[in-house]
């Protein structure tokens, strides 16, 4: 028996849609996973230009860190935060807004990231922070709100005193 030409039996096509559905559920997690990745990457870089903002200021204000609040319930809230403070020094506002932020908390709060209201008002040259007294590349200043990043051993990202981002945790070393 001749098969006619150019045609598929049923079995090639399932063959081929099988391979094809197989393909599919090996890539889609694979795909979620990058972009989560590139998502962390791009808070890290915002958590940089808040950092860059936050030496301006230091710079403006002789070095002194401001007294902010760690965050506020809503943007209609009147108290110093980190949006409201720093925005003066930032050219693009969209670095408040994680884009891992799928809780809509910076739309509700104006920022996706905590402030170390613990550092309020202390000379950057001579920080205290439980024992990490003048170690600034373990003290943090800024971090984000909610375990963002799935895919990082901390879930978070986090601007230390000396100016570094991270998804690593640093540890206080003890005295």
């Amino acid at each position: 028996m001749r098969r006619p030409a150019g045609g598929f039996t049923l079995l090639e096509l399932l063959v081929v849609i099988s391979i094809i559905a197989v393909l599919t559920a090996l890539a889609v997690p694979v795909t979620g996973r990058i972009i989560q990745s590139n998502k962390a990457a791009v808070c890290l870089t915002n958590l940089n230009a808040l950092g860059t903002a936050l030496n301006l200021y230091l710079g403006d204000h002789g070095e002194i860190l401001p007294a902010l609040q760690a965050g506020r319930q809503s943007v209609t809230d009147n108290i110093p935060v980190i949006d409201n403070t720093l925005n003066a020094y930032l050219s693009d506002q969209r670095v408040f807004t994680c884009p891992a932020d799928n809780l809509g908390i910076a739309a509700a709060s104006g920022t996706s990231y905590y402030w170390n209201s613990a550092l309020d008002g202390q000379s950057l040259a001579n920080l205290h922070f439980f024992l990490s007294k003048g170690v600034n590349s373990e003290i943090p200043v800024i971090s984000d709100k909610q375990g963002f990043h799935p895919y990082t051993a901390s879930k978070v990202n986090i601007l230390y005193a000396d100016g570094h981002a991270s998804q690593n945790i640093q540890f206080v070393a003890a005295p």
